[in-house]
């Protein structure tokens, strides 16, 4: 069975539709069923969503007939409603569900390895709508009550796969694809944003300029509000002609990996590239500086850098679409351990900062193995059960190594104010990181003249 619920309502059995006689309304309570599944829906929540304050003396008596005739129509079909306590459910079963199908798509996009995959699933996920939710069963208020946070993540997508297409330089896609919905949606400033950029781009600073004067009447006559200090922001730099609003080049210090930028390696230690795939530690973050953007990069980094096995991070990238929610968790635990160890790396004597670093290393060798590396060399390796966390384990452990070591007493900080990238220099005599840390921020003069050598005492503590 496959049931459209994003559009007009649409019940389907082996290309045949069926459903098509039955009462309008037991349509909607199969739909409010499915739209809640496998969770039950009380027969009072059920009365509340279809009659509101109208509801008959009759009313549990008719949701009563109409599950009735629902599952006499369904059960031949391989789809069965059951009763749990005071309400009904959609048994999980093989048949499919649009709505879910969006939620699902929609997460697998947001951790898509590059760019153009990603704008391809949020495509995917964006072509099973077919008009509004329940588009000839449900009024605005009950399509509200049991599907906003679907229209919610519908926009969502809507913007996040327009700031893909920017990335990839499709502006003319983002200007034709969002013409009604910034009309339709002046407050969704991130929409509007982005198709003010598309337009600018595309060499049409007055359009841009236009619907930013477009927007921001909408936004005070509708809802009595001037336009966010970021939509402002873009609309002084449209209106000055910003070069910064064109298009990124692709780092030029950056290796493509899995369709992920990472940083070129630079400081002859794993545990000191971990602590550089964040650029600006001296200052607030800048465009570029954060290269952990999602756990997909994360997982990819770990096994560029030897970390984990080829084999090892294609399992955590299935397992990170499995688990988005999951990813996102160790994904932000990794940055906060980097911070961390950044401060324990330059400020030795902040304890707080070496307790956070032992901790993940004691946990991380828990479940650590040690063997032979196709090197020849032995090392600590991370366990697989680790699951989502291995490529935290195996950074801990690399820090803990490093923390062993002699070496350490080498490390040097690039004094760029906007860098701070970490390296080691056993020789004495390197005073500053071979390449720029943070895309398009740091000062020439950084750059291309050595400068004193930084005091590791001195730099600033990582947040």
């Amino acid at each position: 069975m496959h049931f459209q619920l994003l559009g007009p309502f649409r019940a389907s059995h082996e290309g045949r539709q069926v459903l098509v006689d039955s009462r309008r309304q037991e349509r909607c309570l199969l739909s409010i069923l499915l739209l809640h599944a496998p969770r039950a829906v009380t027969t009072a929540r059920l009365i509340d969503l279809l009659w509101s304050d109208a509801a008959p003396a009759s009313a549990r008596g008719t949701v009563h007939t109409y599950v009735g005739r629902l599952r006499a129509r369904l059960s031949p079909l391989g789809v069965r409603v059951e009763t749990r306590h005071d309400g009904y459910a959609v048994e999980p079963a093989d048949h499919v569900v649009d709505a879910g199908e969006f939620v699902r798509l929609a997460a697998r996009a947001e951790i898509a390895q590059d760019r153009t995959e990603q704008v391809r699933r949020y495509d995917e996920a964006l072509a099973l709508w077919q008009g509004q939710l329940l588009a000839d069963l449900a009024d605005d208020l009950l399509r509200e009550r049991i599907g906003g946070h679907l229209t919610e993540l519908r926009m969502r997508v809507l913007e996040q796969r327009a700031e893909a297409q920017l990335a990839l330089g499709v502006h003319d896609r983002v200007v034709a694809e969002l013409r009604d919905a910034t009309r339709r949606h002046p407050e969704r400033e991130r929409l509007v944003a982005a198709r003010m950029t598309a337009l600018y781009r595309s060499d049409r600073q007055a359009d841009a300029l236009a619907l930013y004067r477009e927007t921001r009447g909408a936004l005070v006559t509708e809802f009595g509000v001037e336009p966010g200090p970021e939509l402002q922001r873009l609309h002084d730099r449209v209106l000055s002609g910003d070069p910064g609003l064109e298009r990124r080049a692709a780092p030029v210090h950056a290796v493509r990996v899995r369709g992920e930028f990472l940083p070129w390696p630079t400081s002859g230690h794993p545990a000191l590239e971990f602590c550089n795939t964040h650029a600006g530690w001296g200052g607030p973050p800048l465009p570029g500086s954060e290269w952990l953007r999602t756990y997909t990069t994360l997982a990819v980094w770990t096994g560029h850098l030897g970390l984990a096995d080829e084999a090892a991070v294609s399992r955590l990238l299935e397992q990170a679409e499995e688990s988005p929610d999951g990813a996102a968790a160790v994904l932000r635990e990794t940055r906060q351990f980097r911070g961390s160890l950044y401060t324990c790396l330059t400020r030795p004597g902040d304890g707080a900062a070496f307790a956070a670093v032992s901790r993940a290393v004691e946990e991380a060798s828990a479940g650590a193995r040690f063997g032979l590396g196709p090197d020849g060399l032995a090392r600590w390796r991370s366990s697989p059960a680790q699951g989502l966390r291995l490529p935290l384990g195996a950074v801990a452990l690399s820090a803990a190594e490093l923390l062993a070591d002699p070496r350490r007493f080498t490390l040097r900080a690039c004094p760029g104010a906007d860098c701070g990238w970490l390296f080691l220099d056993e020789s004495g005599r390197r005073r500053w990181c071979s390449v720029a840390g943070c895309e398009g921020s740091s000062s020439e003069e950084s750059r291309s003249t050595p400068g004193s050598e930084t005091s590791l005492d001195a730099q600033p503590k990582a947040e």
